[in-house]
């Protein structure tokens, strides 16, 4: 029986990683990025297959694709191996090396990753499609390559272990992302459950944007028996564990009714990480919000929560969007080529135009299995002006569902937003502060402790498709740590009772 209605865990570990003075985190903890572990998994004497790197830019721009629902129905969304490489390589593979005195080459890839430590790894699980046979792979972004772990249809495997959901059982493609723990929790300790959800969906961000590009249906599915999926993986889950799954396309050749055993794979890897000091508080975490059967996980799905906004409104703000023909057309690929985690804003101003377009594409839904019907959020936005025309500076909230801003109160607070955010120059150069907040009581209520990861995964997401908005537009952004207590205690009363989730500052670059 699993431990997942113990909510008790979730508050414990939330509140015992808060900044600045988590019970759970080390203050005298102290990390050197020359010894940062290797970013790579490695799995020795298997078959690989070389992924086709195109780079060619459809005729899709990146604010289409970030705010598109490719619905699921019959026809042609069937990925080859070109497509897949693409999805791929759009989401996890390395679109820039910088060199850093002392530290060498650092390689970045397509989404941002807290401290570039890159934790998160990506794997498919595939029927036949052209280019490449049905089987188990492993993504390795480093040689372009898929490491073949097991060659068969293993998607019913998968199917079962999320209760039946309709996309998984129609896709031909199934994505599953994991997380090595010790790779981060090398710089970040324990605090390294939340950045496995952050670091997890702003990949995904780019993988549902990417697909979407290119006419495909995608849902992030969160609700599994994890045993199941980590057993396919053949995961040490002491080690690495898997956070979300993501089919892709539709197939009339759904998998069989049979499950096909699943076998140990008894191959070898590299060592995960040099620095391997287990955590068992984020062992705990992850345990007690596990799912262990089919009827937990069909428990677990449903509706989201409804969420009461407090309405303000006698300082009402309309956003204002620019028309599709009217949005800037830089492409999809184009725009995560260069991405980047900006790390100096000026002063200027960013147009309200451009805010209202980022922030009116990046929260029109996830298609996910916690979030229904679609467009329904655990998310709120919670934002910091500094510098936008046409626009009063001070603090704001954002009713999506009237697409306003709601002033909660005016002022210059570019001081508040560098202090909220941890001490630094960042959020109070930049042009606006954006925190992301959910309302922990009703979510852990209704979800038990794995509502603690759809809340992270799904703030996260959103903070990826606020990047690629941003960065559409040609402006910078970065996400940032906080001063969990001290964003609410800010934000209140409207914001009583939330937690923050996820950070971003968006503004221009100097």
């Amino acid at each position: 029986m699993g431990m997942n209605n113990n909510i008790e865990t979730a508050w414990h570990y939330h509140n015992g990683t808060k900044h600045p003075n988590g019970s759970l985190l080390s203050r005298f903890h102290l990390y050197n990025s020359a010894n940062r572990p290797n970013p790579y998994k490695i799995y020795k004497d298997i078959l690989s297959i070389a992924l086709p790197i195109q780079k060619s830019e459809k005729d899709f721009s990146a604010l289409k694709a970030i705010s598109a629902n490719i619905k699921l129905k019959e026809g042609r969304q069937i990925p080859d191996l070109n497509v897949l490489a693409k999805i791929l390589y759009f989401s996890g593979g390395i679109t820039k090396t910088i060199n850093f005195p002392g530290i060498g080459d650092v390689e970045f890839r397509a989404a941002s990753c807290t401290g570039a430590l890159y934790h998160i790894e990506i794997y498919v699980v595939c029927q036949d499609v052209s280019g490449l046979e049905a089987g188990v792979y492993h993504f390795n972004p480093k040689e372009m390559k898929l490491g073949q772990l097991r060659k068969g249809d293993y998607r019913r495997v998968l199917v079962n272990a999320t209760g039946n959901d309709i996309n998984a059982e129609k896709a031909p493609v199934i994505l599953i992302y994991t997380d090595i723990f010790t790779r981060n929790t090398v710089k970040y300790q324990t605090r390294e459950y939340r950045h496995a959800f952050w670091d997890c969906g702003t990949i995904i961000a780019n993988t549902l944007a990417i697909s979407s590009a290119h006419g495909l249906a995608a849902k992030v599915i969160v609700g599994f028996v994890d045993k199941q999926v980590n057993s396919l993986l053949d995961l040490n889950s002491d080690k690495e564990v898997s956070l979300a799954l993501v089919p892709i396309g539709f197939t009339k050749n759904v998998s069989g009714k049979e499950v096909p055993e699943v076998e140990l794979l008894n191959v070898k890897t590299e060592p995960l990480s040099n620095y391997d000091v287990d955590d068992p508080e984020i062992r705990r975490m992850h345990q007690d919000s596990s799912l262990t059967s089919v009827n937990q996980v069909k428990d677990w799905q449903g509706n989201t929560p409804k969420i009461t906004i407090l309405s303000n409104a006698e300082n009402v703000t309309p956003l204002q969007p620019s028309p599709e023909n009217g949005m800037p057309q830089d492409s999809l690929e184009s725009v995560i080529i260069r991405r980047g985690s900006t790390r100096q804003f000026s002063l200027e101003s960013i147009s309200l135009q451009q805010f209202s377009t980022i922030i009116y594409c990046s929260t029109r839904g996830i298609p996910t299995d916690f979030l229904e019907p679609y467009g329904n959020s655990l998310i709120d936005l919670y934002i910091i002006i500094n510098s936008v025309t046409d626009l009063e500076s001070g603090s704001y909230f954002y009713n999506r569902e009237k697409n306003v801003l709601e002033l909660l109160r005016e002022g210059k607070f570019r001081r508040v937003a560098g202090n909220l955010g941890l001490d630094q120059a960042l959020p109070a150069d930049g042009s606006v502060s954006l925190f992301l907040m959910s309302d922990l009581n009703k979510v852990l209520k209704r979800f038990g402790n794995r509502g603690y990861r759809a809340a992270q995964l799904e703030a996260s997401i959103t903070g990826g498709k606020l990047y690629l908005g941003s960065y559409a537009h040609r402006l910078g952004a970065t996400g940032l740590t906080f001063y969990d207590d001290q964003v609410t205690e800010f934000f209140s009363p409207h914001a009583k009772g939330k937690s923050v989730m996820f950070m971003v500052t968006i503004g221009k670059k100097v």
